[in-house]
């Protein structure tokens, strides 16, 4: 898998069209694990101190004083760094430190919080997420303009055109939360399974951690699932006051023990470009290339496209998957004197 992000599960309004429109029957039985009776809703909301809190406690308890080039010593308690190490790597006072630690990012300045990722040695994906937090804490995310609408978004026909241009790998539209917004034929495709489940927008986070058939679709489970969760937890730093995204997560950590597990571990990433390994109940196993791209029309929707190197075995399982779903959505021509 690559770089991060995409996002399954990397992957929930209610509706019954699909994403670009058409309808989207349901095939067969997901085998998801059903709602708990009486819930529709998950919100459990999103406090920004107890983010920041508990983002900078697990990013301290990751890094040793070895990495730190730190005299490990005698007599530690603590996994990582203990706070005196890091308020002295970031030149700040351990009162003030501490206050940060707390989740009182409020008011902070930039200069400190570089230090404060530079002591840390946050990575750039990490380094985004604590300034995300800084800005929530500051009341930023309530003042930032908000895209979403009501009623659910619907890809502009050019765009739509964009993705159905792409004939030779799947093309779709994602948001931060890892609905599947828009796609083309081929993507539809590929992501049958994902499509199966009725609710809209399909989602790749809820497939990942609700649907049985994803460990066979990702052979390598565990690492896209810790992805998905990365996509979702960097989300939610950008956009703490997403009421469908806290719902997202409300359900996820109800129903899924690998999700709470993987939602406590607050790692965070950026997901633009990498490989990944499928196993598609057509055409089998196939391993591709992706690269994601933000929409600079739609920001926070990433429009991502898979490709197979030149004449591997997976371009030609692309070609079989595309010649397959044309096919099957060809409605046969019946002539009138067929029975005659």
């Amino acid at each position: 898998m690559g770089s991060v992000a995409d996002g399954r599960g990397h992957h929930a309004v209610q509706e019954t069209a699909g994403c670009a429109g058409e309808e989207v029957p349901a095939e067969r039985c997901t085998g998801r694990a059903p709602h708990p009776p009486g819930r529709r809703g998950y919100a459990p909301g999103v406090d920004h101190r107890t983010e920041a809190r508990e983002f900078l406690v697990s990013r301290r308890a990751k890094l040793t004083p070895e990495q730190a080039n730190l005299p490990a010593g005698t007599n530690r308690r603590v996994p990582g760094l203990r706070r005196s190490e890091v308020a002295a790597l970031a030149r700040v006072s351990i009162e003030y430190y501490s206050k940060l630690e707390r989740g009182a990012l409020g008011g902070v300045s930039a200069g400190v919080l570089d230090a404060v990722a530079r002591a840390l040695q946050l990575d750039d994906a990490e380094r985004a997420h604590l300034f995300d937090l800084a800005h929530a804490a500051d009341g930023g995310a309530l003042v930032r303009p908000r895209r979403r609408a009501a009623k659910p978004w619907i890809p502009r026909p050019s765009l739509q055109w964009t993705l159905d241009a792409v004939t030779q790998g799947p093309a779709f539209v994602r948001n931060g939360r890892m609905d599947l917004l828009a796609a083309n034929q081929l993507a539809r495709a590929f992501y049958a399974d994902v499509y199966a489940d009725p609710q809209r927008p399909a989602n790749l986070a809820r497939f990942t951690f609700l649907d049985p058939s994803a460990r066979r679709f990702y052979p390598d489970w565990d690492l896209l699932a810790d992805i998905c969760v990365a996509i979702l937890r960097t989300e939610a730093g950008r956009d703490p006051h997403d009421k469908e995204l806290q719902n997202l997560v409300g359900e996820l950590s109800t129903r899924s023990d690998e999700f709470r597990r993987r939602w406590g571990a607050h790692n965070v990433r950026h997901h633009g470009t990498g490989a990944k390994t499928f196993h598609h109940q057509i055409v089998g196993d196939l391993t591709l290339a992706y690269e994601g791209l933000e929409l600079a029309a739609e920001p926070g929707l990433i429009l991502t496209i898979y490709t197979a190197e030149p004449g591997s075995p997976s371009e030609e399982a692309l070609r079989l998957l595309a010649s397959w779903t044309s096919t099957r959505d060809q409605t046969p021509a019946v002539s009138s004197d067929s029975n005659t």
